[in-house]
């Protein structure tokens, strides 16, 4: 595999793992009240990556098969083509996914206020009422997150996208795409260490972080949507 390829993906990971699924929710259930249950955490991250995993072999294989038939044909227009539409993709979602002027941003925000408690609320509320109930309870949760995060999951289908047209089979395309959602986990995983070894001395530093991501993870993501989606464009013209 590529360099360029591994380095595109774990960018697309690494923005992934900014998401309400991956890294807000996980915060949340980490800053219930009294001991952290790392279980309870544990089994919510495995979830979550394994729905991911699921749903995005099922899409990676898919679009495999529906490129087999004519990958002669169009091997080197492919490989510039879907990551030259990918980039594209992107970089519009960068411009138009968050307001980039003062008054866009307030504007925003006041439409916010404006239409009451908005998805995170939602969300906060929802972890807080499974929190305490079985595994079962948490299961859904991270599943059900999954499936509200699906229709705006464009860095992971950008991802898949990037596999279908590598020439991997089937297994090696697996094995990527549970490296793929290891990496979108593993911010949440170094918090829970942190968090299980420090105790409620991380609990105001996570909070901190909780609120940030509340506030700005929208501005964040845009950005390297934007970025990553000119490093995109810019691979599919080669100088040579």
């Amino acid at each position: 595999m590529e360099p360029a390829l591994l380095l595109s993906l774990a960018a697309l990971a690494l923005v992934d793992s900014t998401s309400i699924g991956t890294l807000v929710l996980p915060l949340w259930l980490m800053l219930a009240p009294g001991r952290v249950r790392v279980d309870r955490v544990l089994l919510f991250l495995g979830s979550v990556a394994g729905a991911y995993l699921l749903l995005g072999a099922a899409l990676a294989l898919g679009a495999a098969q529906l490129l087999d038939p004519v990958s002669a044909a169009l091997e080197s227009a492919a490989g510039r083509i879907v990551p030259l539409v990918a980039g594209v993709v992107l970089v519009v979602l960068g411009v138009t996914v968050e307001p980039w002027t003062q008054a866009g941003k307030e504007r925003r925000r006041a439409a916010r206020a404006a239409r009451g408690p908005g998805r995170l609320a939602r969300w906060r509320d929802r972890v807080r009422g499974d929190a305490d109930g079985g595994g079962g309870a948490v299961v859904g949760l991270a599943v059900v997150a999954v499936g509200v995060e699906a229709a705006s999951m464009v860095p992971y289908l950008a991802a898949i996208a990037l596999l279908a047209t590598s020439g991997l089979g089937p297994v090696p395309t697996v094995a990527v795409l549970a490296g793929y959602c290891l990496v979108m986990v593993l911010p949440a995983l170094v918090l829970l260490a942190l968090r299980a070894a420090l105790h409620d001395r991380l609990t105001p530093a996570l909070a901190r972080v909780e609120a940030w991501l509340s506030r700005t993870s929208g501005e964040a993501v845009a950005w390297v949507l934007f970025l990553l989606g000119l490093y995109l464009v810019a691979g599919a013209f080669p100088l040579s």
